[in-house]
């Protein structure tokens, strides 16, 4: 199969997603601001996004990211720039959404490509891959790209498994508190606080790679 280690691998790609990043604010965003209905979409949309990695590492094009500072910058550049955007549009939301209410002003597209935008624009995500993957991969194989993408998919599942546990845990910790809308406006605020510093840290390492 050319894999090595593949049973360290998982426990590695468990580990890693369990420490926090903009995909899981994201998540628990819409599903917390949203329904648990949005964060189930926005795991599949976020899914999406390290799938689309997978394939670009497995076929050598995320290298291009490590050897070209402006190809990395101009990416990193979009990431931050969505990533604000996303804040400013939630820490100015007026009102605070019931879950029905939720449902019928923002359709399922529009959540899964936000999802998958989120993740998709990283180009961290990509640099991380690129140098993950290849540790557990057999040199003297000859089974090619199969390696990186058995590795890829099988981060894929462990993720949207604890992405989903993420959105399902919280719509239902939320839920119990859906009754204030005080706290509802308050956790808009501190979302889209949140998405803002994490655009502005982007942009700040786009500065140092330069």
């Amino acid at each position: 199969m050319g894999i090595i280690n593949y049973g360290t691998f998982i426990v590695s790609a468990i580990v890693l997603n369990l420490i926090p990043g903009s995909d899981t604010i994201f998540i628990l965003s819409k599903s917390t601001l949203g329904s648990k209905r949005q964060g189930v979409i926005s795991v599949l949309g976020i899914s999406s996004g390290i799938l689309a990695h997978t394939f670009l590492a497995a076929l050598g094009l995320s290298a291009i990211l490590a050897t070209s500072t402006l190809v990395f910058n101009s990416i990193k550049l979009l990431g931050a720039t969505y990533l604000i955007y996303l804040g400013i549009t939630t820490f100015l939301r007026k009102e605070a959404l019931t879950t029905e209410r939720a449902e019928l002003t923002v359709n399922d597209w529009q959540i899964y490509k936000q999802g998958l935008l989120t993740n998709l624009l990283n180009p961290k995500v990509a640099l991380f891959f690129l140098s993950l993957l290849p540790q557990y991969v057999d040199t003297q194989s000859q089974a090619g790209s199969l390696p990186f993408f058995i590795l890829g998919i099988t981060f894929v599942c462990t993720s949207t498994i604890w992405s989903l546990g993420i959105a399902y845990g919280s719509s239902f910790f939320v839920g119990l508190f859906k009754k204030n809308e005080r706290t509802k406006k308050m956790t808009n605020k501190i979302a889209g606080c949140i998405y803002i510093g994490l655009g502005l840290n982007l942009l700040r390492a786009t500065a140092k790679t330069s």
